[in-house]
């Protein structure tokens, strides 16, 4: 009975289900993409943010507003 097994196992453990990814509509500067992010990710938005530039900037190949538009257009709210 490997069910019964794995379910006295996890039993007493918790488990953490990460939702789906969405836009920020509390931690937002423009649309909520790098908030929702980090929310996402369980990061601090600044850091989310300030890495997103730096690699949009950094990056030729890495067209960071069109992604960024992208992003704003499909992500849900939440």
């Amino acid at each position: 009975m490997v069910v019964g097994a794995l379910a006295s196992y996890t039993l007493g453990w918790r488990v953490r289900v990460k939702q789906g990814l969405h836009r920020s509509s509390r931690d937002k500067m423009l649309g909520g993409v790098c908030g929702g992010i980090a929310e996402w990710l369980e990061w601090d938005p600044t850091l989310v943010r300030v890495l997103y530039v730096v690699v949009s900037i950094a990056s030729a190949g890495f067209p960071g507003t069109l992604v960024y538009i992208l992003l704003w257009a499909v992500m849900p709210v939440r």
